[in-house]
């Protein structure tokens, strides 16, 4: 494991203090939350390269050339932690990061599924270096399963693979454990990558939505550490009298973050300490008023102490990952990752520091985060095409959805040769991109005048047709074929609305800020359609994945997850 600094840089932190060598920023009166007295101390802060070399009541002796900034009236706070990304959704992982940052959020502990799903261990290492590059702090954790039905599944997650992603100093964490019941059913081969990332001294994150007291004890026996899944105030107290750490999720589909704070505000539960917050890998329109700064006014808005408010999206997440000697505390030795607030009740920084890069001064973008080289990625580049023969839908019962991404089967009566009426069924197909399978069935709920719609976009990276009309629909596949991938909608031939994803298929090649107008146009052209649920982009990404339930479109074919069983195979072209 590399050290974080060089003997060279850390003889030159010493020399700072000794007053051989001015440090490069100084902030000076600066009042800032100390986060192991959890109260808040006046100071100056003296920074060198990308860390601060010391913090308390003396200035530096030697200042020459030395950036001095007098914060006075202000209040500073660490640079912001979020947990539990998912850097997939749409935006990618450095795109996200420089939007994310302007707001205040400086650290991201990130999904590796997109990365381990198309890419070989060596090429994603690469990205990962990349992106450590950048004056932004970037951890991972690494899948234990691929949360779908998959063909060559024991190859793409194999136990070597997996050991290989543990034994990186930047992955913190294994799970999340979408797949737990099948652990609980004898699966040692999960249980066994569990103790393989205990035995490297790394957390494991729970996926428990609804779990009963037994079934969370019963993940505690086997190694489960936190779970972000508490919908109610009483599941986040059932998870902490089992011992689990609990983040408290803020997301598109679940926003429950305001009333689980309110709930345990009102009955006094003394447990700030051990909570932390998520948006949880919500799609790009979502946070057009913030990422960790929205959850923090949240927290402020719901009663909690701005203290804890802000321990909750920083100093908590570096404490239970075991790494507050680097983040989420301002003082020495930690890397100088700090929010300019204009006070503590407004958590919207008006200048960001992030491994001593100013990101943002006086409310203004002072700079931009480098790209970086997904050319690794396979690229989104199809040789075939559909015709008449592939649209046939003749199978009795269809995937009907509950809400944006629960689904149920259902049996379909509707007459299925050409044009569909104006009710809510659609053709549904999951083709590969070889084009050598498809699986064919009828979707109930997803909307009533769609007439074409193709998405590249999905768990698995499988191309996704839903519609009324088999000609737009090969319209919408051909325009998204020659757009080397993405979301397109098509209405009698012509493009409606369209998200163009060029980085392999999957994520958008540009800022987030453009790419969120693109994606309200297409979320408004689709509820203008009959879509009614919350979120489309989260329906497209879950149709796939079999740690829902009841029934899922896969790459096998038409799956009951309840059932554990293949209901309708793939058919191959």
């Amino acid at each position: 494991m590399d050290p974080v600094w060089k003997i060279t840089t850390l003889r030159q932190q010493l020399a700072v203090i000794d007053g051989k060598k001015a440090p490069d920023i100084v902030l000076k009166n600066a009042r800032y939350l100390h986060s192991m007295l959890k109260q808040f101390t006046v100071g100056n802060i003296w920074i060198l390269g990308d860390r601060i070399v010391y913090a308390g009541d003396r200035m530096p002796p030697l200042l020459e050339g030395t950036e001095v900034v007098d914060c006075t009236g202000k209040t500073i706070v660490p640079g912001y932690i979020e947990p539990h990304v998912h850097p997939f959704q749409l935006y990618h992982p450095q795109s996200f990061a420089d939007f994310c940052g302007q707001l205040g959020t400086t650290t991201f502990i990130s999904d590796n599924l997109s990365f381990v799903l198309n890419l070989e261990n060596k090429k994603a290492f690469s990205i990962l270096d990349n992106l450590k590059k950048l004056p932004f702090s970037f951890y991972w954790w690494t899948r234990f399963d691929s949360q779908t039905e998959l063909e060559q599944e024991e190859e793409v997650f194999s136990n070597t693979s997996i050991l290989e992603w543990l034994e990186r100093s930047d992955v913190l964490l294994g799970g999340e454990l979408t797949g737990w019941p099948k652990l609980l059913h004898g699966d040692d081969q999960m249980l066994y990558r569990m103790q393989m990332a205990k035995g490297l001294g790394k957390k494991i994150e729970g996926h428990f939505p609804g779990a009963s007291e037994r079934t969370l004890a019963r993940m505690k026996l086997l190694g489960a550490d936190g779970d972000h899944e508490a919908m109610t105030v009483e599941e986040v107290e059932r998870r902490i009298m089992q011992g689990y750490a609990v983040t408290l999720r803020h997301s598109s589909i679940r926003p429950d973050l305001p009333d689980l704070l309110k709930g345990i505000v009102e009955k006094e539960l003394p447990i700030f300490d051990h909570l932390m917050m998520t948006t949880d890998g919500s799609p790009p329109s979502f946070h057009e008023d913030g990422v960790m700064d929205k959850c923090i006014q949240a927290a402020l808005d719901a009663g909690v102490s701005p203290i804890d408010a802000y321990q909750m999206a920083s100093y908590n997440v570096a404490r239970y990952y075991n790494m507050s000697n680097l983040h989420g505390f301002i003082a020495t030795g930690r890397f100088a990752s700090i929010n300019i607030l204009q006070d503590e009740y407004h958590p919207v920084p008006e200048s960001v520091l992030s491994k001593g890069v100013w990101l943002k001064r006086d409310g203004e973008r002072v700079h931009k985060l480098a790209t970086i080289d997904y050319s690794a990625i396979p690229a989104f580049d199809l040789d075939f095409s559909l015709d008449s023969q592939d649209f046939q839908f003749s199978m009795p019962f269809g995937i009907a959805l509950v809400n944006d991404v629960i689904t149920k089967p259902y049996n379909s009566l509707i007459t299925r040769e050409g044009q569909l009426a104006n009710h809510d069924e659609c053709y549904l197909m999951l083709i590969n991109r070889e084009g050598n399978w498809h699986v064919n069935t009828m979707i109930k709920g997803f909307a009533t005048d769609v007439q074409g719609f193709a998405s590249s976009y999905s768990n698995t990276g499988d191309i996704l047709l839903i519609g009324k009309n088999k000609d737009d629909m090969i319209k919408a596949f051909e325009e998204m074929k020659a757009m080397n991938g993405g979301i397109v909608l098509v209405e009698k031939g012509e493009v409606v609305a369209d998200i163009p994803l060029t980085i392999g298929g999957l994520l958008y090649d540009g800022d987030v800020l453009t790419l969120m107008e693109k994606e309200k146009a297409l979320k408004q052209a689709l509820a203008d359609r009959g879509y009614q649920l919350g979120d489309a982009i989260y329906t497209l990404l879950f149709l796939q994945s079999t740690h829902l339930p009841y029934i899922r479109i896969t790459p096998k074919g038409i799956f009951d997850v309840m059932k554990n069983k293949l209901l309708l195979p793939a058919v191959m072209r």
